[in-house]
């Protein structure tokens, strides 16, 4: 991955992550995996797939990942999928259609999910954000 692909957070994260996690490669291997997530949020994806896309064993790929984040892939997923999620509420698109239309398989869970994350319901916080 070149380094012009690289956002600048991502570039500080490779200074900073010295101090952590010293093999170069391995952390691009993660932010490489981790822009994956980022642009197929909305598919069927699961951490021994998101693992392969930085050529490490799903264990191994969790271990730097929260290391590097702070968080595991499954949460940042989650993380990314509610805030697509709440750019859609935004726009007053169905609740239900937003939960699948961001990778959800489970309009339940999604909900769940929703008010852990932000602390209401996605109906409250569609009628919010109006």
């Amino acid at each position: 991955m070149s380094h012009e692909k690289m956002t600048y957070y991502h570039q500080q994260l490779l200074k900073i992550k010295e101090t952590f996690y010293p093999k170069d490669y391995l952390c691009r291997q993660v932010i490489q995996a981790k822009q994956y997530m980022d642009e197929h949020y909305a598919e069927k994806i699961d951490l021994p797939q998101i693992a392969r896309e930085a050529f490490l064993s799903t264990f191994h790929f969790i271990r730097i990942f929260k290391k590097l984040y702070g968080i595991t892939p499954h949460q940042y997923l989650i993380t990314v999928r509610i805030k697509k999620a709440k750019e859609l509420l935004r726009t007053n698109s169905n609740i239900t259609e937003v939960c699948y239309s961001v990778g959800f398989t489970s309009a339940t869970s999604f909900a769940t999910l929703f008010k852990k994350i932000s602390g209401i319901s996605p109906s409250t916080y569609q009628n919010s954000s109006h």
